[in-house]
């Protein structure tokens, strides 16, 4: 997904900004709540439209899928306790817990998931999450208005059996149904509230470890607080957990310079200032932010131009001094840490190989951009490089442009603009050269890889190789019960990416905090929901 995760394949927000703090307690009471402070507002908690990393965030914990994802997004038992998969991986068997229940006391069903999935693909929802569902039977059919709803591959065998139908296999499909889009709806709850579902607390329903209280749609304060009701109780640890919106990261570093706040996460500005703290932990993001540029402009179709481009920035100098914050260089598209091999458990970066463009080497890049602006007729050029408005995107525009115009005959502009209107005008191809970001919506290399193939809406710089596009559908398909077979389909379909520059990789970014070790149990994942409370305590 798109920064900020507020957009799933096109929309965005800010990254969420959660800063954890322990509750005032009497005294010899334990303490079971944290307080929570996030930069980015509650807009709607209906799973089929939400987009905002921050929500999902919410729904993650006072929801419940099929499955939930615990540590390193190991898959665990979640309202399904059990399952199981055909032999040619096609459909999937999931056996439901009977004592699951809504906060309304309606019981949690296998129709409550028919009914949400069903509800995400109508046309009429107008989800923009409707492409995790592609390779379920007759879902692409559906978003494109070529099948009814009813016909996706999805079915209720009674209350408590659910069985799902792919049309070809998903290697990774468990790992999505821990995603909040894959959870159950309550039908009943959306027919009674109507236009208002999912637009406040009261106008939702959940399932998960926590219930959504105080959030009235427009208030920058609410709590999640103990699902009495639901079926694994007893590992919830935590009364509650109270959010409220703070912006202003100076102003929770102030509170936890007081002992107010028990973890505060750092603007890259305080994270340079503060070194190297023995109470700052670094927290990765599997992300990339590239430099993508229109290739239907003859210029950006030569490569010498696009590897010129690539070679004269200093990856090195622009995630350690530029951004900072837990930002890394990793000469990846796919990020660090967010799968490894199923040979040897090697992290997927260290098994590709990066070509000789994303080395930092201003001499041939001078040269190579030279023999390119040659070769199509050039002898200068000059484009305006299209970003975000937030002060750290205007500072990497800044760093690029002083980089980009050590190449010869090179002037670029700078225009910075809001997130949202970026994303619009990447969407349909308004731009000569953007910095972009995706985020990974699930621990596997296809979440990045996906988007470069030739015909996928994500894919803005418009690149376009056969034997790319022949590789990821291997993975997806032919190799996709070889697990051996496929991640070498992977490492070479990021190896071609690369070497043909389809885009060009600046940084993974990341997240710096202060935390106080009282805050225990926190599971936090580098892709899809990141953060899980179900177990969290303070010590």
């Amino acid at each position: 997904m798109h920064l900020s995760r507020g957009v799933a394949a096109l929309a965005g927000v800010a990254s969420i900004a959660l800063i954890l703090a322990g509750c005032g307690q009497k005294s010899g009471q334990a303490n079971k709540t944290i307080k929570t402070s996030t930069d980015s507002e509650l807009t709607t908690v209906d799973p089929s439209k939400t987009t905002a990393v921050g929500t999902f965030n919410v729904l993650n914990n006072v929801d419940e899928g099929l499955v939930r994802l615990g540590k390193n997004s190991k898959v665990e038992p979640g309202i399904a306790k059990s399952w199981t998969v055909s032999k040619d991986g096609k459909t999937y068997t999931y056996n439901l817990r009977k004592g699951a229940k809504w906060s309304n006391g309606d019981p949690v069903t296998a129709k409550d998931f028919v009914y949400s999935w069903q509800r995400t693909l109508n046309p009429k929802t107008a989800s923009q999450y409707g492409y995790l569902f592609s390779g379920i039977k007759n879902a692409d059919k559906i978003q494109n208005k070529k099948a009814k709803v009813s016909s996706l591959g999805i079915k209720a065998d009674g209350n408590y059996k659910l069985t799902v139908t792919l049309e070809q296999r998903i290697p990774y499909f468990n790992l999505l149904m821990g995603f909040p889009v894959f959870f159950p709806q309550d039908a009943k709850a959306v027919n009674k509230y109507g236009n208002d579902y999912g637009t406040s607390a009261k106008t939702q329903v959940y399932n998960g470890p926590f219930t959504l209280t105080g959030w009235t749609g427009t208030n920058n304060k609410w709590t999640l607080k103990k699902n009495t009701d639901y079926w694994d109780k007893k590992a919830v640890k935590l009364d509650d957990i109270k959010f409220s919106v703070q912006p202003d990261p100076s102003t929770s570093l102030n509170l936890y310079n007081q002992g107010k706040l028990d973890m505060s996460q750092l603007s890259a500005t305080q994270a340079k200032q503060m070194g190297n703290k023995k109470d700052m932990i670094s927290r990765k993001q599997s992300s990339n932010y590239y430099i993508a540029v229109n290739q239907k402009n003859k210029v950006f179709k030569n490569l010498k131009i696009r590897q010129a481009m690539s070679m004269i920035i200093n990856r090195k100098t622009l995630a350690n001094k530029v951004m900072g914050g837990g930002a890394i260089d990793n000469n990846s598209f796919v990020s660090e840490g967010l799968a490894v091999s199923p040979k040897n458990g090697t992290d997927f970066t260290k098994d590709t190989t990066a070509p000789a463009s994303m080395t930092y080497n201003p001499t041939k890049a001078k040269q190579l951009f030279k023999e390119g602006l040659q070769e199509v007729g050039r002898s200068s050029l000059h484009f305006t490089l299209l970003n975000s408005d937030g002060s750290d995107q205007k500072q990497l525009s800044e760093y690029l442009q002083s980089a980009l115009q050590k190449l010869p005959g090179l002037t670029v502009t700078l225009n910075n603009i809001p997130g949202r209107s970026i994303l619009s005008r990447q969407a349909d191809g308004q731009f000569t050269v953007t910095v972009a970001n995706w985020f990974a919506d699930f621990s596997d290399p296809i979440t990045f890889l996906n988007i470069l193939t030739s015909n996928n809406p994500s894919n803005i710089s418009g690149w376009k190789n056969s034997e790319y596009d022949s590789l990821i559908k291997a993975s997806n398909a032919d190799d996709g019960s070889n697990a051996n077979a496929r991640w070498d389909d992977m490492v070479k379909a990021q190896n071609l990416a690369l070497k043909d520059q389809a885009i060009i990789p600046l940084y993974q970014s990341g997240e710096k905090w202060m935390v106080n070790s009282k805050v225990k149990g926190i599971v936090y994942n580098t892709a899809g929901a990141n953060y899980n409370f179900k177990e969290a305590y303070v010590k």
